[in-house]
């Protein structure tokens, strides 16, 4: 502190910083001294030389190692910026020279309790709390689990607070299958309250090592009509793992969250799966609930990855023109001069697109649509540019451009539908009908092709389409009929241009099936009326209760006596005028509304709508190849590697954090393959 020349009465300064509780000041002479309290060492006290090295000291100050420096380092970071004037201080001159201001001295207990909650001027720290928050953290945000030992991590956490105490990966494991037993409840809770049916995707993953893993998430439209997803189980399968066990592993699960009876679809993600894996999971579930007919609706496979394999057939198709383009653009952004020389060309050949070629990324093959497309536009330039330059060696014939051209129309049309399913936030089953059938139109239209190249690509194209139509197509058409802007009217134009002149009978089937279907509910909404339970719920065994041997006379009395009742739920709905369409529409919302005028249909469209026409993640969308596991996380026992996975998913919805394309992929939780 200076000394003003001033004449006038002196005073002494007011220490308003924090760093004065744990310093003496000490004037000897001209020199003033500021001595810690904890290890009487000396440091420079004028104050020209600030606080900023009187906090620095006290941070490594090791004989404070237990002390709370949260309020030191907030101090810190306040800026003064209000200047005070030298006249304004002073000192009085009759004081001692050796005397100093004796500043308060807070003092700690050296020694606490591990789980004690120690209070510092109104701040708490829980040490139970903070290593709860720190599992959390890591869950939510896939870190590894050895983070806890990273130095760096250790040194940030030991500056914000002295008082935490570390823990090693087997500590922070506990930790994280506590939050995991205790979220696993209240998802368990979540899911036996809903009044709904329940629907499985089965997803497939892997890992660098070749590990198989199979990813079981459960989807449904909760008691606020919003669309649910949450993985239930992450299972490690043995390497000698078989097809012929995966319903087991399926099965276990339903049994172990109590869902058995309320499964309405299961969704899988990979056609050459054999269709007996879900009748044999169709024939457990009948025996508890057998009055619902599960015979068209249980089984369905994923509409992303049809695309993306049928991606794979183009693409494989074109493999050599593909190269041969790669290495076109390689030679002419090989050097300015080339490059001049192909712009002047197209100039030229008056080409005046403002698109750049490039290179794609393989393991995107939107990137490769994109640079095809781009290759196309300037494919009468790679002629003439042929003719001008001898050293040009990939030359691409009139014949491969032409192929060039039909496959990019594929893509183009496969690109567009892509971004439709991956771009909606809530992915309700009704958004798939007339996309699919639009791939089916194009595709009959392809197979006519006069060009054996494209006619036999198309034809194996269209191989795959019908293996998937065969087994999705009614789903598809009954959730686009419980979309109230289209109801029978879309089944009725898609079929047309479908079938033709058998399309008046494929749209009975259908028609058919979503009667049975209602009729069905129409049944169970009876025996909950009577006491029992609501559809998908299993009702009780026969060898408890006789009057189950009267489920025929309700079906029955149920049909019968329809025509002499007023019109049905599913009457009204389909009789009365379409809903008219808009960009901003919300079905779910329409049916939440709506749920008093159709009160059997409206749990029928829950369980529909909710079921999952597609596995595919939206960032994986575009990817080729499925989901691999991180090596961090492969490297787990699978017990923590599925708590981790699963909790993660769970407390990631829980945030609102539903957007994930953004950000939750570049978590070291997934990396996509190549």
């Amino acid at each position: 502190m200076e000394i003003s020349n001033d004449s006038g009465i002196k005073k002494p300064k007011r220490l308003t910083s924090v760093v004065w509780n744990h310093f003496e000041r000490v004037r000897k002479a001209d020199v003033c001294y500021a001595v810690c309290v904890h290890c009487n060492k000396k440091l420079s006290g004028s104050s020209n030389s600030g606080t900023t090295h009187l906090r620095n000291h006290l941070i490594r100050c090791l004989k404070r190692s237990n002390f709370d420096v949260s309020q030191l380092l907030a101090a810190k970071r306040r800026k003064k910026d209000t200047a005070v004037s030298v006249a304004n201080l002073s000192y009085d001159e009759g004081q001692a020279k050796e005397e100093y201001i004796k500043p308060t001295i807070i003092k700690f207990e050296p020694e606490h309790k591990k789980d004690e909650i120690i209070n510092f001027g109104g701040r708490k720290f829980d040490q139970e709390k903070s290593r709860l928050d720190l599992a959390h953290m890591i869950i939510l945000h896939g870190y590894p689990l050895n983070m806890v030992e990273h130095v760096g991590f250790k040194v940030f956490v030991k500056n914000l607070q002295p008082l935490f105490e570390f823990m090693p990966n087997s500590g922070i494991e506990v930790s994280c299958m506590e939050i995991y037993m205790k979220e696993k409840q209240k998802v368990y809770n979540m899911i036996n309250k809903s009044h709904g049916r329940i629907n499985l995707s089965i997803e497939m993953w892997s890992s660098v090592e070749s590990c198989s893993y199979l990813c079981i998430a459960a989807h449904y439209i909760d008691e606020g009509w919003m669309l649910q997803k949450k993985i239930l189980n992450f299972v490690t399968l043995d390497p000698s793992h078989t097809e012929d066990l995966l319903p087991e592993v399926i099965i276990k699960c339903l049994n172990e969250w109590d869902i058995d009876c309320k499964l309405f679809a299961l969704t899988l993600d990979d056609f050459s799966i054999d269709g007996d894996i879900t009748l044999r999971i169709k024939q457990q579930i009948s025996e508890k609930r057998s009055f619902i007919n599960t015979r068209q609706l249980l089984d369905i496979r994923s509409a992303g990855h049809l695309l993306s394999s049928m991606v794979q057939d183009a693409t494989e198709a074109l493999h050599e023109v593909i190269e041969k383009i790669r290495d076109s653009i390689r030679y002419i952004r090989s050097s300015q001069v080339v490059q001049g020389k192909f712009n002047e060309i197209a100039q030229q050949a008056g080409i005046n697109s403002q698109k750049a070629l490039f290179l794609d990324f393989p393991a995107q093959w939107k990137s490769t649509y994109l640079m095809l497309e781009t290759a196309v536009e300037y494919k009468t330039v790679f002629a003439l540019f042929q003719e001008q330059d001898s050293s040009y060696s990939s030359a691409i014939s009139d014949e491969e451009w032409e192929w060039a051209t039909s496959v990019t129309g594929y893509l183009k049309l496969i690109v567009e539908i892509t971004n439709v399913f991956s771009g909606n936030r809530s992915p309700t089953a009704n958004i798939y009908f007339p996309e699919i059938c639009d791939i089916h139109i194009q595709l009959i239209d392809w197979c006519r092709s006069s060009d054996n190249f494209i006619s036999s690509l198309a034809m194996k194209m269209k191989g795959r389409f019908d293996k998937y139509w065969g087994k999705c197509s009614t789903a598809l058409a009954v959730a686009a009929i419980l979309d109230p802007r289209f109801k029978m009217k879309l089944v009725e134009y898609y079929y047309s241009q479908i079938y033709g002149s058998t399309a008046l009978d494929r749209i009975k089937e259908v028609s058919g099936v979503i009667k049975e279907l209602f009729n069905a509910y129409s049944i169970c909404s009876t025996m909950v009326d009577q006491g029992s339970t609501l559809p998908g719920i299993s009702l009780p065994s026969s060898s408890y209760d006789a009057r189950d041997r009267l489920k025929g006379f309700d079906k029955f009395l149920h049909e019968t006596s329809q025509s002499q009742s007023m019109a049905s739920d599913l009457d009204k709905y389909l009789e009365e005028p379409i809903f008219p369409r808009n960009s901003d529409f919300n079905i779910l919302n329409w049916w939440r509304v709506h749920m008093p005028r159709y009160p059997i249909l409206s749990m029928m469209a829950r369980d529909i709508l909710g079921t999952p026409m597609s596995t595919m993640a939206p960032e994986l969308a575009f990817g080729i190849g499925g989901r691999v596991l991180d090596p961090a996380r492969a490297a787990l026992n699978p017990d923590t590697r599925q708590a981790l996975i699963c909790t993660h998913d769970w407390l990631q919805n829980e945030s609102g954090d539903l957007n994930q394309s953004s950000s939750h992929f570049a978590l070291p939780l997934l990396i996509d393959s190549n």
